[in-house]
């Protein structure tokens, strides 16, 4: 029987297809029109690997890695490739564990102790595996026998895992010849897919390098990261004090009722940070203040509960944000849609800006302005000030780091401070957490909770949000003195009981179907906390839930 499929990233030219014809097939007529390598498709709006056969009439878009989904399928499956490589060489007692991303790539370490030669010999093996174009094959499996596949290769977290959730009947498992692994997403077909990748010996364990969304034909420039380095190293050790290393451990503190202590321990540990970072701009000297993250970091409640430590310290503060510099409406720049470009660092006054900051470190009397967006205009008179002794300047935006937001301002009079949620836990040893989800979970709570926004308008603007990230936060990270990490170890369980409901009114006729669908899988590894009430009401995640005696 034949059926048609609309394609969408082809105008939505119609091709005809027979009945239970593989993805894959189809793509290989359309692959050379595409821009970029594909390696996932959404078919009627809902997340479907490659090897998915087809059985009706459809609407298909062929995913490449400018797709959050698909660029985890590109690296869970060259970790797939990975492991293969590690226990053909060294023997199947190897332990891998994926970290955190780093340096362009993934983190990882092992119990093997990595020479220069072994790193070149698994590449080597890597590049026969993937030449070879071996077929990668899922398998739906219960999950009393996953749970036995995972204690037979002493996948201890993965079988505690399996024994703390209730919601989860199957799990899928990948094997790439004797290879036998769980992973809770996707996969390519066939290793022939994973051709960009390079390996790397770092500290105490490897940089698995792979493409980034912007660029998918290349591997990105490397790039030393020894600030997130450290971040992730400080996360863990978070997580150790509190014996919380993997989603089973949390799940663990949960199903006993065990979460008080966690909660406090978690707000003692950011609080004894950012006293810290107080001491640190006391002992530098600094007068200015940047903070900057991306979105949904928790900046606000960050910066105001900095201020309160700088006042233990017996400095005052005037806060200051960078919205109110945008330029005249008639100077604005525009995007490649037409629209107002209010994310990039051309759209602020900087000008404005570093003049009116070094007129008050002088000590000059200075107006500064209040942005009024419906008419695009500045308004002077309202804020006439000048600092007090001992009165810092705290200023929050996204372009905290970049030179050109403080160009005329001494460096000795100005710190700096990324901050963003680097979740310390993983699902277990080779299945991380993207701190990118952490982020968007956040955003979706919060933007329906305060703004009545729709999770559809939340995961549909998404894309947009962290093209402006890449474009113009993360390459300034290096340029902080100190790295601040506003996650807090429980609050995927804490999160879900507020994100699941949203995510579930999006229906399957919605294109933002599949995101959300992506997300609920993902959530259901976590035991809910549905009494949030002992979270203090200063936490960072009380920004976003709701509750906060710093944000309202």
């Amino acid at each position: 029987m034949m059926y048609n499929a609309k394609i969408v990233n082809l105008n939505d030219r119609i091709i005809p297809f027979e009945d239970g014809m593989k993805l894959e097939d189809l793509l290989k007529q359309v692959q050379d029109e595409l821009p970029y390598p594909v390696y996932l498709a959404k078919l009627d709006n809902a997340y479907r690997a490659l090897t998915h056969r087809m059985s009706h009439d459809s609407q298909i878009e062929f995913l490449d890695l400018r797709n959050q989904e698909t660029w985890l399928v590109y690296q869970n499956s060259l970790i797939l490739i990975f492991i293969k490589a590690v226990h053909d060489l060294f023997g199947k007692k190897v332990l891998i564990t994926v970290n955190n991303s780093l340096n362009k790539g993934l983190y990882i370490t092992s119990t093997h102790k990595f020479t220069e030669e072994d790193v070149e010999a698994v590449k080597v093996h890597m590049r026969e595996l993937v030449d070879a174009d071996l077929p990668i094959v899922k398998e739906h499996s219960t999950k009393e026998g996953v749970r036995q596949l995972a204690r037979k290769q002493k996948l201890t977290e993965a079988v505690k895992l399996l024994e703390s959730i209730t919601n989860i009947d199957d799990v899928e498992i990948y094997s790439l010849e004797d290879e036998i692994q769980i992973f809770y997403d996707l996969l390519v077909p066939s290793t022939g897919y994973i051709t960009i990748f390079d390996l790397n010996i770092y500290r105490n364990g490897l940089i698995l390098r792979y493409p980034h969304p912007g660029n998918p034909l290349e591997l990105a420039p490397y790039e030393e990261q020894e600030l997130l380095y450290n971040a992730f190293s400080e996360a863990t050790k978070w997580g150790q004090l509190m014996n919380i290393n993997f989603v089973s451990d949390l799940n663990e503190r949960i199903i006993y009722d065990n979460v008080e202590d966690m909660f406090l321990m978690q707000e003692a540990l950011h609080e004894k940070r950012i006293s810290d970072i107080a001491d640190m701009i006391r002992d530098k000297g600094s007068r200015v203040v940047l903070i900057c993250g991306p979105s949904s970091s928790g900046k606000t409640t960050f910066a105001k509960r900095l201020c309160i430590q700088l006042g233990v310290n017996g400095f005052k503060t005037l806060y200051l944000g960078t919205d109110d510099y945008y330029k005249e409406i008639d100077e604005r720049t525009y995007d490649e849609n037409g629209e107002p470009d209010l994310e990039s660092i051309d759209a602020i006054d900087t000008a404005l800006f570093t003049r009116n900051i070094n007129d008050l470190l002088e000590g000059k009397e200075v107006d500064l302005p209040k942005y009024d967006f419906p008419s695009g205009s500045k308004i002077f008179g309202k804020r006439i000030t000048k600092l007090e002794k001992n009165q810092l300047i705290v200023i929050e935006g996204i372009h905290g780091m970049n030179d050109r937001l403080t160009e005329n301002v001494e460096d000795h009079e100005k710190f700096k401070i990324y901050i963003s949620p680097f979740t310390p836990i993983s699902i277990d040893h080779h299945n991380r957490i993207s701190t990118t989800d952490a982020r968007l979970l956040r955003r979706l709570v919060r933007d329906h909770k305060f703004r009545n926004a729709p999770a559809q308008q939340t995961i549909s603007m998404w894309p947009k949000v962290r093209s402006s990230e890449d474009a113009n936060i993360f390459p300034y990270n290096s340029r902080a003195d100190v790295f601040f990490n506003s996650n807090c170890i429980y609050e995927f369980a804490v999160i879900k009981k507020y994100a699941e409901p949203i995510l579930k009114r999006i229906r399957r006729n919605e294109k933002e179907y599949a995101e959300a669908q992506r997300l609920l899988n993902f959530l259901k590894f976590f035991d809910p906390i549905y009494d949030d009430s002992y979270i203090p009401n200063n936490s960072i995640i009380r920004e976003f839930i709701g509750g906060s005696v710093i944000v309202k």
